[in-house]
């Protein structure tokens, strides 16, 4: 049994099992939940708390069984003068976009010699880049295959803004990389690892990198395509968007993909910017701040704390993205691009350039 463990193949099946199947998907049916429940909250009204069984609902949980059930009945159908073809494969473009992205993210520490990683490749930021842009093909697929004007709306305003902040979102991560001197993920989450003032203070990225953190932030917003940048779905102009002709599985696969996206950008947001799975001033071997004696902690202990605390990272960043949805109005197609081109684009190269004098400097 031991042997098995051991095999790195059947390690990487382990850690697929466990963080699509045990974290992932069950995290974004969860915040679908989250979503209704804080919502409710901001608009003073009670949420979701219909679906019951017999007197009780559990806070409302039997709607992520509700919401499973209508979409496994409802008639699936192919709309008049739609490519079948196409408009079958589009829905898997996101979806599949949305999960290859936890490869490549450390949930917490290693134990022993088993990472909780299930790839760590010394290109790993440029494979995000290129998984986050490959969901552009389900939307632009899907909202011309439908043969719908509104559809189609959907998906030009769908791929103009995702291709346009995604080279902002290129451009905030160069200082990180400058920063921390590598593509490696690992290399990244460790160098968060590092203190300055003999201890103190944890160079986190938000830290070291501020500026390019609060462009990434709105960038991740405009990629998820979540208000204020929801303009590809604007049900006042153009009804629901790039997948307006969808129902069924198909349309629970865009739904499911979204969710399942929001946990990936939060891994990735706490990831590279909020220290990972680094708590402050908690090492391999236990506690020490400053220049104080070290508390000493088993291994297994420290990595169980690395993951509570890489868990409560990535919740905090699920409620900020879906609070920032619930407070801010939609912008106009024209100034999403106008933020994007005049505003990030030129603070991202500026916070570049004084990123590389900083460094050559200090």
């Amino acid at each position: 049994m031991l042997e098995l463990l051991i095999n790195p193949y059947i390690q990487t099946i382990l850690k697929v099992i466990f963080l699509i199947f045990l974290v992932v998907l069950p995290s974004a049916a969860l915040l679908t939940l989250m979503e209704r429940k804080w919502s409710a909250l901001i608009q003073d009204r009670r949420g979701p708390g219909r679906a019951n069984i017999g007197k009780f609902t559990f806070l409302g949980i039997f709607h992520i069984l509700a919401d499973g059930m209508k979409l496994a009945l409802k008639e699936d159908f192919y709309p008049a003068g739609t490519n079948r073809f196409l408009f079958t494969i589009a829905p898997y473009f996101g979806f599949f976009s949305a999960v290859t992205l936890f490869a490549l993210l450390p949930i917490t520490s290693p134990l022993g010699n088993f990472t909780f990683q299930i790839v760590d490749v010394n290109i790993g930021i440029l494979m995000i880049l290129a998984y986050m842009s490959f969901s552009i093909y389900g939307a632009v697929l899907a909202g011309w295959s439908t043969d719908n004007k509104y559809g189609m709306l959907g998906a030009v305003r769908a791929s103009a803004q995702m291709i346009s902040y995604e080279v902002f979102l290129g451009v905030s991560l160069l200082g990180l990389l400058v920063v921390y001197n590598s593509l490696r993920i690992s290399d990244i989450v460790a160098g968060q690892n590092e203190y300055w003032f003999n201890g103190l203070i944890p160079k986190w990225g938000i830290l070291t990198q501020p500026i390019g953190f609060l462009i990434f932030f709105t960038a991740i917003l405009a990629e998820m395509k979540r208000a204020p940048f929801d303009a590809p779905e604007g049900e006042s102009e153009i009804v629901a968007g790039f997948f307006i002709e969808y129902s069924g599985m198909r349309f629970a696969l865009f739904f499911l993909a979204e969710y399942i996206s929001l946990v990936g950008m939060a891994m990735l947001i706490s990831t590279l910017f909020l220290g990972s799975y680094h708590f402050p001033w908690l090492l391999d071997a236990g506690f020490k701040l400053g220049s104080l004696p070290l508390v000493e902690l088993p291994q297994w202990l420290v990595v169980f704390l690395r993951f509570i605390t890489f868990g409560g990272k990535v919740l905090f960043c699920c409620w900020l993205i879906i609070s920032i949805r619930w407070s801010l109005p939609r912008f106009k197609f024209d100034q999403i691009m106008k933020l994007g081109w005049n505003r990030l684009m030129p603070l991202g190269i500026l916070n570049l350039i004084i990123t590389i004098l900083v460094t050559l400097l200090f």
